[in-house]
């Protein structure tokens, strides 16, 4: 018996000794003067045991049945041993047709020592900071590496994961598996983001060296940009470089959920290539993502600008590694290893020692950019040699180009 029946025991004992009325024993035992006829009643029929809870010891109607519970347990040592108790519990639903809840799932995992609490550090005190007003306003961007197909393909011990999250309404805007974190896979990641999107108001991402130039040096001298910082500047997308990750925690909590759920339904649906990965991304993990996490933001209003034809069709130039180099005295360039003759005719004037960019663009091929005008060239097989006499210029038009009869400067008056 518990205190409480051991207390109700005594002051029934009082009340049928007749020491107490039925008023004084309902106040002593905080019950009604009809509850303690009930008790009394029953306490005469069978004493002590009269006074228990008569539920005590009984089955609960809502206790899962133990055979149900043994099939849990055997179904997820099976095929859902590293899952949590959310994941797990979606999954036995979802492909078991078994509908318990989240916490009853947890208890069962717990009491079969396949799931284990884990202990909560003591997190770093960071202010809050309010998520943007606008869908486009401002994405979190940033690169995981991860043996996202955990060794079923030998070729891919580790993948790069590129995705980006809109700060407003935590959307997973757009994400990609790469080789890595480079130049051009990033380049390919938002010349894809901004035609399927349009330009976003503002990106916030690290301080990896692909987005920004960390040398000493550098701190006071903006004029040292990264390739990618050159593109967004031609964009007019503002770059927000963070200090720590728990300043763009948005996008470094989505890698979290992704290192454990993505990783998991990858190996459910035996996807071990990244062409396919990608697929699956678009096609079904983004949207149930989306329609689980994203959030309705404060604002309906869409901030992505729109892409007008004219920046579409410089967006071959704008994400291109762009280098500089000067033309030689006999109209070559040399551009990693390999010598670009400039041709006769040009659709401006070139002198020699001008400064042209070299622009190699994400299909591979290398354009000449001088003064806004491309030129003209062609690759040589070989280093060119060395000629005694070389052309002044390249213009328009052949050196030993003469007027015809007819042209204005023969027309010329004699006194």
């Amino acid at each position: 018996m518990s205190n409480k029946e051991q207390i109700r025991e005594t002051v029934l004992g009082e009340l049928i000794q007749g020491q107490i009325d039925g008023t004084e024993a309902s106040m002593k035992m905080g019950i009604s003067v009809r509850q303690v006829k009930r008790l009394k009643k029953r306490y005469l029929e069978k004493g002590a045991k009269g006074l228990i809870h008569q539920s005590r010891g009984n089955l609960g109607s809502r206790k899962t049945d133990t055979n149900i519970e043994k099939q849990v347990v055997d179904i997820i040592k099976d095929k859902y041993s590293d899952f949590g108790p959310l994941m797990a519990c979606e999954k036995l639903t979802e492909l078991h047709g078994i509908q318990l809840g989240r916490e009853t799932i947890r208890r069962i995992m717990i009491t079969a020592h396949i799931w284990k609490m884990k202990e909560r550090k003591k997190p770093e005190y960071f202010a809050w900071r309010e998520r943007m007003a606008s869908y486009g306003e401002l994405l979190q961007f940033d690169g995981s590496y991860h043996p996202w197909f955990e060794g079923r393909n030998p070729l891919i011990l580790e993948a790069c994961l590129l995705a980006s999250i809109d700060d407003a309404t935590g959307k997973i805007t757009f994400a990609e598996f790469a080789a890595n974190e480079g130049v051009e896979a990033v380049f390919w990641f938002f010349w894809k983001y901004i035609l399927e999107h349009g330009i976003p108001m503002g990106v916030y991402l690290d301080k990896f060296s692909t987005y920004k130039i960390n040398h000493p040096a550098a701190v006071d001298n903006h004029d040292l940009m990264t390739q990618f910082q050159r593109a967004t500047k031609a964009l007019n997308i503002n770059l927000i470089t963070a200090h720590t990750p728990q300043a763009k925690g948005r996008v470094e909590r989505l890698f979290q959920t992704l290192q454990d759920r993505l990783v998991k339904e990858l190996r459910l649906h035996n996807i071990s290539t990244i062409p396919e990965a990608n697929v699956f991304l678009r096609n079904t993990f983004i949207p149930w993502f989306n329609s689980r996490y994203a959030v309705v933001p404060r604002s309906t209003a869409d901030m992505h600008r729109p892409v007008p034809d004219g920046v579409r069709t410089q967006l071959p130039s704008i994400f291109s590694t762009q280098s500089v180099r000067s033309v030689n005295n006999d109209f070559t360039i040399q551009f990693k290893n390999t010598w670009y003759q400039l041709k006769e005719i040009q659709p401006m004037t070139v002198h020699k020692g001008d400064k042209v960019m070299m622009e190699e663009r994400l299909d591979g091929t290398v354009h000449i950019q001088c003064k806004g005008q491309y030129l003209d060239a062609f690759t040589l097989p070989e280093r060119p040699k060395k000629a005694r006499t070389n052309p002044l210029i390249l213009t328009t038009h052949k050196l030993n180009w003469r007027p015809p009869a007819d042209h204005p400067w023969r027309h010329y008056i004699t006194s």
